[in-house]
C-alpha cells in the first residue's frame, strides 16, 4: 500500500513539476517572438508626403536676418 502512495505521489510531482517547467519555457521564448508593432492612427501612409519645418542652421540664420 505504501509503495502504491510513493508511486503516485511521485507520478503528481512530476505531472506538476513538467507543466511548471512548460510554463515557464514558454512565457520565456514569448518574450523573444516578433510581434508586429501597432501603427499610430495618425502615421502617414507609405508614399504619402509630409509637411515639416526644417530647422536648419542656414534656414534660421536667414530667418534671423530678414
Amino acid at each position: 500500500m505504501a509503495f502504491i502512495l510513493v508511486v503516485i505521489y511521485f507520478t503528481c510531482f512530476a505531472l506538476i513539476a513538467g507543466g511548471a517547467f512548460s510554463l515557464m519555457w514558454y512565457n520565456l521564448r514569448s518574450i523573444n517572438w516578433d510581434k508586429p508593432k501597432p501603427r499610430h492612427p495618425e502615421a502617414p501612409q507609405p508614399g504619402e508626403e509630409v509637411m515639416y519645418v526644417d530647422l536648419a542652421r542656414e534656414k534660421l540664420e536667414d530667418l534671423y536676418n530678414d
